[in-house]
């Protein structure tokens, strides 16, 4: 310790040598001066100047002379990141988070992904898991949205904080073109940045104390969100369930609609039709029946009607085409997967002006003040583009888009079913359940990519009811839906 301490302390009290000792890619100098006047420093150095290329576990010293007036004392102190990182604030973590099993389910799928590609640099992956678009929005969009963009450079044409509702002309239009003879008036919609940031608003809504049910299996964000919201109980491993929340098992034995006879009664119901992941579309008097059960239990339906352009024939495309739903009734949509905003964030819901709490007092107005609080409303420049959407063109390009990937769905669903899967999904929906029995999940899912480099999603990460199931998108160019096609024909041949 001497010798170092001499060391670091120069004959000429002009200058001070610092001899810099490195052992790890982690250190912390301190320095601390008896008396001075003034110290000047110029250091400059990049890593891997001053480090070697391999050398960390290799002694190495660097001489810096500082300009003093007086001796000083340096210290070189080794540290780890744990320990600069050692202060802790008083602040408990949100108990209710601390529930969560491992990440949300997209976000695991893309680490995965990314791991695959680190371990295959030149393989060609294709993604047909997370439900994201991939093809060009239509341009009758695209230029209203530019138009807009640019007037904000303008004087006329600038506008700041819009309606937390949206804007009078887009909510109307969205009345007219989605709810035309149903009852749903421009005052009755709330536009948004998303389907999926409504579903989060609205558990903020109705708070911790409710009881909710959910489709088995179901969009995740339903549960995660009741979660965070303090409305279960711990998760259950056994079961692989959250204690609190009604799991209501849709599966091909009850043709992907629950068994209401063996559902228990709870405040907030969350149904998503057609359904995300198995694809299926309820018919209208499976939705009569939901309906009726809403209203003898006094619940509450939130309805994800995000899939709604893609059913076909009667399959009703709203709730609210069914009587009485409007007072027992919300519904939730989006232009995602209409019109590939899934980056531009724009959607809506609907909370009718029928619909109310126990006592009398209207639910619109609550969601109202919590929209209000929360959010100062959507893009300006993204409403334009809504508007766009529900123009005539708009309208038939959305249409376009649509029919385009339920192709992609019906190559899918044919690969799997020559190969003697169980398919279920694809007629009304962009997704494809394929039936695995007796595996599991997450090794059918990790089987596909690592033999494929096709990325899919496991269905159990939807509920307990998806174990055995695998999701396939059917959002990807055709090129790409062709050959992973290909490859599912190479791996189960």
């Amino acid at each position: 310790m001497n010798e170092f301490r001499n060391s670091l302390l120069g004959n000429d009290n002009d200058k001070l040598q610092v001899v810099f000792l490195v052992q790890s890619n982690h250190f912390l100098i301190t320095m601390s001066l008896l008396q001075h006047n003034h110290v000047a420093a110029s250091l400059s150095s990049s890593t891997s100047a001053f480090f070697a290329q391999n050398g960390f576990d290799v002694l190495r010293t660097q001489i810096v002379s500082l300009p003093t007036k007086k001796a000083a004392v340096c210290k070189c102190v080794a540290t780890s990141p744990a320990e600069q990182t050692a202060y802790k604030t008083k602040v408990s973590r949100n108990g209710n988070i601390a529930k969560l099993q491992a990440g949300y389910l997209f976000p695991e799928i893309g680490r995965r992904k990314a791991a695959h590609m680190l371990k295959y640099p030149d393989a060609q992956v294709i993604s047909l898991g997370i439900g994201d678009t991939t093809e060009p929005i239509p341009d009758v969009i695209t230029s209203a949205m530019a138009k807009r963009a640019l007037a904000l450079s303008t004087i006329e044409g600038y506008t700041g904080y819009g309606a937390e509702q949206g804007e009078k002309e887009l909510r109307a239009r969205l009345a007219s073109t989605f709810y035309s003879n149903l009852g749903i008036e421009e005052d009755d919609i709330f536009v948004s940045d998303g389907a999926k940031s409504d579903i989060s608003r609205l558990q903020v809504l109705f708070g911790s104390n409710v009881t909710m049910a959910v489709q088995d299996p179901s969009y995740p964000a339903y549960v995660d969100s009741s979660v965070i919201m303090g409305q279960t109980g711990q998760f259950q491993k056994d079961v692989e369930k959250f204690a609190n929340i009604e799991y209501m098992k849709c599966t091909p034995e009850n043709d992907f609609f629950p068994d209401l006879s063996k559902v228990s009664r709870t405040d907030i119901m969350f149904f998503c039709s057609p359904n995300n992941p198995t694809g299926s579309a309820a018919s209208r008097e499976q939705l009569i029946q939901l309906v009726k059960f809403a209203k003898d239990n006094g619940s509450i339906i939130i309805y994800d009607s995000a899939y709604a352009m893609y059913v076909s024939g009667d399959t009703p495309k709203s709730i609210f085409e069914i009587p009485g739903a409007k007072e027992v009734a919300i519904e939730t949509a989006s232009f995602s997967k209409y019109a590939g905003f899934t980056g531009v964030r724009l959607g809506w819901t609907v909370v009718p002006k029928e619909l109310k709490y126990s006592d009398g007092f209207p639910v619109a107005k609550d969601f109202n003040r919590i929209v209000c609080t929360g959010f100062n409303g959507a893009s300006n420049i993204a409403q334009a583009g809504g508007l766009a959407c529900l123009s005539p063109e708009g309208l038939a390009a959305m249409h376009q888009v649509v029919g385009f990937y339920k192709e992609n769905t019906q190559i899918i669903v044919d690969t799997f079913t020559s190969l003697g899967f169980k398919v279920y999904g694809g007629k009304d929906a962009p997704y494809v359940w394929v039936h695995f029995p007796g595996q599991s999940s997450w090794d059918v899912f990790s089987e596909i990519l690592e033999k494929t480099h096709v990325v899919t999603t496991p269905g159990s990460g939807f509920g307990p009811a998806g174990e055995g199931f695998v999701r396939v998108s059917a959002f990807g160019h055709r090129n790409n839906v062709l050959e992973a096609c290909r490859r599912f024909k190479e791996l189960y041949k």
